[in-house]
């Protein structure tokens, strides 16, 4: 890899080398590197599509999987696909991400859609964490779409951080998820926009089984002429319990949306939403001030 690649790897994954444990470097549409450990293996798929298949064995436990993908040619467009089939009882971080420098100098635009599907085995842990950044000469444009579709056995959790750095132009992100008895999904998401970017999120979890819970919260600042949207909607089909929380930092002139909705299909289930938009706190940019920064460094800070 040249210093660019390194440099994205380093903001999306946190890696200066080759990691630990399984991996699987995607670098303009082509592996850059793969590795596998006796419990954890990762294959290409075999039905045509672009994508890999990673099987974590029962049991597994205190492992990673590492899955960055790297966008570095300029105009590059691709859509992906990767299956995560997590065994009972095993407890495992995986940690993805994709980044992408374009300076085509020509209004390119490169384009990375990936759908992303967990199917999380009887009281087995999984923590996801996700990183989106773009960067460029201000003349191209990155886009970004996401998908994710989580299917959580009796027992299982998972929690998902997401994060959108900077530089992605647009961007739908959508999740569905179904738990089955004492299932736990938590889900983290942070957002930053700027310039004319739009960012779109979509959440529909159903809570399906007795003991179920879910917890969305989703934390986000809009800045210049930037767009931002947040859908949620939490369905309780049975005896459980879902949280749906957005709040968003508004700032120069950008909008920002809050569509959050709840469902009861079952006298047992509890439901809560919380929507809240506002500018900066005064109070917070005078303290800041009279610690020696001037206001658009409060603002920043």
């Amino acid at each position: 890899m040249d210093a660019i690649e390194r440099d994205l790897l380093l903001k999306i994954a946190d890696l200066h080398d080759i990691p630990e444990g399984a991996y699987n470097i995607r670098e303009n549409g082509q592996s850059a590197g793969r590795g596998n450990t006796a419990n954890i293996e990762i294959v290409g798929k075999t039905d045509g599509k672009s994508g890999i298949d990673i099987f974590i064995k029962p049991g597994t436990k205190k492992e990673s999987v590492h899955i960055p993908v790297i966008l570095s040619k300029a105009g590059w467009q691709e859509m992906v696909y990767n299956d995560f089939y997590i065994g009972e009882d095993a407890d495992v971080v995986i940690v993805a991400g994709c980044g992408i420098h374009n300076c085509g100098g020509a209004e390119l635009t490169s384009r990375h859609d990936g759908v992303h599907t967990f199917y999380v085995g009887k009281n087995a842990r999984v923590k996801y964490i996700e990183k989106h950044y773009g960067e460029g000469d201000g003349n191209d444009e990155n886009i970004m779409n996401p998908t994710t579709v989580a299917h959580l056995e009796e027992g299982a959790y998972l929690e998902m951080e997401t994060t959108q750095i900077k530089g992605i132009d647009s961007t739908i992100r959508k999740t569905t998820a179904k738990l089955a008895a004492g299932a736990t999904l938590v889900i983290r998401e942070k957002i930053m926009t700027h310039g004319r970017q739009l960012a779109k999120t979509e959440f529909t979890v159903d809570l399906d089984g007795d003991g179920s819970g879910a917890n969305v919260i989703s934390r986000s600042v809009a800045k210049e002429n930037s767009r931002q949207i947040f859908v949620s909607n939490i369905r309780g089909n049975a005896k459980c319990s879902g949280h749906s929380e957005c709040d968003a930092i508004i700032m120069d002139d950008a909008t920002v949306s809050a569509l959050p909705e709840i469902t009861a299909n079952c006298v047992e289930a509890s439901l809560i939403h919380e929507a809240a938009i506002g500018k900066i706190a005064g109070e917070q940019i005078t303290k800041l001030m009279t610690l020696g920064m001037t206001e658009k460094e409060a603002e920043e800070q």
